[in-house]
């Protein structure tokens, strides 16, 4: 229910600026902007065309500017960062997080970044050093560096008075970190313990020190799964050295998670989630034609392998009305094994101490569902054709592409990760191939042997 209410929620907003554009009512759409968060304006901006999109660019209020550019995806954002004047850009990224800007800093035109670098004070700038060095999927990419750190001598009265007197603490705060004098890390300190326990009593005494640091490069997925197992709100970020960089906290681990999700929905067909949906017809074009060349030149290795029997199918005609059965039953077989594989791996649930036993039981699905899939076929192929001989050899072909697919489901994956390449990308494509190629060339080998 929240889904299809936040969904109309925004399709509302959506035609609500849009009539407004039409009306040329700048007012009113300025003061739908103004109400939302940054992140729904960042969904509305990409949801437009090129236009109207530049127009409501400039009708958001320069105070959530810096934010917007932040939530909305690269391309969109190149877009828009094109359209603003360096003063602008400047003004924009005054009063983002230190993650935040860091991710937005490579985006923006060499001129302004040494300008927003140079006003930037001294603590601020050493905060940007200290995550600029890490990659965005990187758990030093998405840290923020602003949080509370304590010593363990110290007293739980001392720090309760330091609170006080210093109420604006990092939001989403709910443990402070314990450090040494050189910043190394040391443990935790959650709020409830520090309210729950004697005032005189020393941080040492009642701090958490079993809760593990997270590397800073350890990939962000690797953070969202340990955020799900661990139900964690924040943890610490260190380097090498165990020296304490910053902290990550759940709302940046939300964002990983539906980026990790749009991505891996997307690269199914090859796509990206950080493309435009609205992007020019050409660049669009160009971007898809890529993979529809790789899928053609697959398609004609399919076409190749049938050319070599058409003597066989000029002679036994029923093979050629029944080969997209052979080979549409071993796509839809490998491709359910193929995501089994993918989110295995991608979850951390499959690896090499496990993979033979997925091997066998993936192995014995496709054979026990082929096995009654084939006899089933053979059964209305008999009945259809009134020949037994291609009942029993369309039976035989399924049994045999439907093993080979599981195995090309479970095989593909494993070598596109040894080989850096996302196996969600390429997968389908390659496993389309395998079971297209070898269904063919079993149903048509075995009509030419049993039928001629």
């Amino acid at each position: 229910m929240t889904d299809v209410a936040e969904t109309e929620s925004i399709n509302t907003r959506r035609e609500q600026l849009m009539q407004a554009l039409d009306a040329g009512a700048a007012e009113q759409i300025g003061a739908l902007l103004s109400g939302l968060y940054a992140a729904e304006i960042a969904d509305l901006l990409e949801s437009f065309p090129h236009g109207p999109r530049e127009i409501l660019w400039e009708l958001v209020h320069p105070d959530d500017r810096g934010e917007t550019l932040v939530e909305v995806n690269d391309e969109v954002r190149t877009g828009l960062i094109n359209e603003m004047d360096p003063e602008q850009l400047v003004a924009a990224t005054e009063g983002l997080d230190t993650d935040d800007l860091a991710d937005l800093l490579n985006d923006l035109p060499g001129a302004v970044i040494h300008e927003v670098l140079r006003s930037m004070d001294k603590q601020n700038r050493d905060r940007l050093e200290a995550v600029l060095p890490y990659p965005e999927d990187t758990a030093g990419g998405i840290m923020n560096v602003d949080s509370v750190t304590v010593r363990a001598d110290v007293t739980l009265d001392v720090i309760m008075r330091y609170l006080r007197v210093h109420p604006n603490i990092p939001e989403t705060t709910d443990q402070l970190i314990v450090v040494d004098r050189n910043d190394t890390y040391r443990g935790v300190l959650p709020l409830t313990t520090l309210l729950a326990n004697d005032p005189e009593r020393l941080v040492a005494a009642v701090m958490n020190r079993e809760v593990t640091a997270i590397p800073a490069a350890l990939p962000d997925v690797e953070v969202a799964r340990m955020f799900e197992d661990r139900d964690l709100v924040s943890a610490p970020v260190v380097d090498d050295n165990n020296k304490l960089l910053g902290r990550i906290t759940i709302d940046d681990v939300v964002d990983v998670i539906r980026e990790d999700a749009d991505h891996s929905l997307l690269s199914l067909a090859g796509l990206d989630e950080e493309d435009d949906t609205f992007a020019p017809v050409f660049k669009s074009a160009r971007r898809r034609a890529v993979w529809l060349g790789i899928n053609l030149f697959t398609a004609f290795i399919a076409s190749w392998v049938i050319g070599l029997f058409q003597a066989t199918l000029e002679q036994v005609v029923a093979l050629a009305v029944l080969m997209p059965i052979v080979a549409s039953m071993g796509g839809i077989a490998g491709s359910q094994t193929l995501i089994i594989v993918i989110r295995g791996l991608a979850l951390g649930q499959i690896g090499r101490s496990n993979a033979r036993w997925l091997m066998y039981k993936e192995l014995s699905v496709s054979l026990l569902n082929g096995i009654g899939w084939a006899l089933l076929v053979a059964l209305i192929t008999w009945l259809w054709f009134e020949d037994a001989g291609i009942g029993l050899v369309i039976a035989a072909a399924l049994v045999i592409n439907l093993a080979c697919a599981s195995i090309a489901g479970i095989t593909i994956p494993f070598v596109l990760t040894r080989m850096k390449i996302d196996p969600a990308h390429a997968g389908t494509v390659l496993l389309t191939t395998v079971t297209d190629v070898i269904g063919f060339l079993v149903f048509l080998g075995l009509g030419t042997i049993f039928l001629l």
